[in-house]
């Protein structure tokens, strides 16, 4: 996480390495929920203050430094536009009106999320930890675990920016009583961003604002651990209405998550064809193919043509998932062969599905088949999606490679994790054959041990 009074005073680096200043402010742009950070105010030598736009300049803040994507010639600074609010400025210690909790408090740090390259205004933190942050973050971080020694949380007190108004400015030039609309423009995945780190409360507030296709596309786009919380906390209708509208694999990973009674009242309110294919892949142990596979995909009959294949296509609703290929079934639903799209918009409308369709050494994976290695055959043979089927060839779904993805990435952070494991604990052995030696010399010289 990140904090303005840990940001204030870092190094600014340009792209070629060199130190051009520290800083000293960022501004925001108001009228959305979750303001972007649109420019950064450093100053230079002899103190000289600049500001330049953090879109165009700014590659990434690490928690140490800023890091510019251009040399320090290449830089064209630029002035704080009327619809601009510098955060240490105008926010930073001042008073404001808390229009949810409706008191005035002061505002003792602000709290910031970065998603990619960009940085977003969360909230003001008006509580101990934001005083205790801006003395020092090591006391911050000692009086949090003196509270825990005694059995007491010395937790955050963040104010959403959305409930934030500014006392001693003049409100009718800066507008901070902002709406929930501005939401509705964000991509899924900025807003489950911004949704993973806030507390429940708040979320659950912000999702009132969302239509359902919104709000089922931003918890899809969120880490696991805060899925199943979200849908735990909603009201069982609408929770059942966001599941059953969502893709059946994203639905069945949040469901297993649940309790057995939430979700069986979830899956016995939404429609049947929804439940019975979240069940469906219910059924599956996790970590398969089976289990990662999604039922929806689209698939023709051998005996089709190409012109009756593209109008199936044609009638796929608009929230289906991403489609690559088109699935060739027999008589018997047994999966017979696989056409590209390039292949069939290449085709003749009258031509038959049979005598277009790639049949030869068919890739496939069985239901029970290891995530892990499934995610190896999608990357070994650079597949936008892997048929997954039973043993009598009968189609039952695909795994796509977003998920086969998703699989290799947990890999790597296990990989790193268990780094770090392996780090630590040399650095921990190191210490403690340290400490041993150190007191083995001590009783020495004191004459207590070695034969003295």
């Amino acid at each position: 996480m990140i904090y303005l009074s840990q940001m204030l005073g870092k190094p600014v680096l340009d792209a070629e390495g060199e130190r051009i200043g520290v800083i000293s402010d960022l501004a925001i742009q108001t009228g959305e929920v979750f303001p972007r950070v649109t420019s950064l105010a450093f100053k230079g030598p002899g103190n000289v203050p600049f500001m330049i736009s953090w879109r165009k300049y700014v590659e990434g803040y690490d928690g140490e430094q800023l890091q510019l994507q251009v040399p320090a010639t290449g830089i064209r600074f630029s002035y704080l536009q009327p619809e601009e609010v510098l955060l240490a400025r105008d926010l930073l210690n001042r008073q404001i009106v808390d229009t949810q909790g409706m008191k005035v408090v002061r505002v003792n740090d602000l709290k910031l999320s970065s998603s990619g390259r960009q940085l977003r205004l969360l909230g003001a933190e008006v509580g101990l930890r934001g005083i205790l942050r801006g003395l020092a973050p090591w006391i911050e971080r000692a009086a949090v675990a003196i509270a825990k020694r005694i059995g007491k949380k010395l937790g955050e007190q963040i104010i959403a920016w959305n409930y934030m108004d500014l006392l001693d400015r003049d409100l009718s030039k800066v507008q901070l009583s902002v709406t929930h609309t501005r939401l509705e423009e964000l991509h899924p995945a900025d807003v489950a961003d911004i949704l993973e780190q806030l507390d429940p409360a708040q979320r659950a507030t912000v999702f009132q604002y969302l239509d359902d296709e919104r709000a089922g596309d931003a918890i899809s786009e969120m880490e696991d651990e805060y899925q199943a919380d979200v849908i735990d906390e909603m009201d069982d209708a609408r929770a059942s209405k966001l599941l059953g509208n969502m893709d059946p694999d994203d639905a069945a990973d949040i469901v297993r998550d649940l309790s057995y009674a939430k979700a069986e009242r979830l899956l016995r309110l939404m429609g049947v064809e929804s439940a019975e294919g979240i069940r469906q892949l219910l059924g599956y142990r996790e970590d398969t193919a089976g289990a990662m596979m999604t039922t929806r995909f689209v698939a023709c009959h051998d005996d089709d043509t190409v012109g009756e294949a593209i109008e199936e296509l044609r009638r796929a609703p608009e929230d289906f998932p991403s489609i690559h290929y088109l699935y060739v079934l027999d008589q018997y639903s047994k999966l017979a062969g696989v056409l590209s799209l390039r292949t069939l918009v290449l085709a003749k409308p009258q031509d038959l599905l049979r005598d277009v369709m790639y049949d030869d050494d068919l890739i496939t994976v069985l239901p029970e088949e290891d995530e892990e290695e499934v995610a190896e055959t999608i990357s070994k043979y650079n597949l936008a999606s892997l048929p997954v089927v039973d043993e009598h060839g009968k189609m039952l779904g695909i795994v796509t490679f977003d998920d086969a993805f998703d699989v290799i990435e947990e890999e790597a952070e296990e990989g790193k994790a268990s780094g770090r494991l392996f780090k630590n604990a040399m650095i921990i052995s190191g210490f403690l054959v340290f400490i041993v030696f150190y007191t083995l010399l001590v009783l020495k010289i004191a004459g207590l041990g070695f034969g003295a």
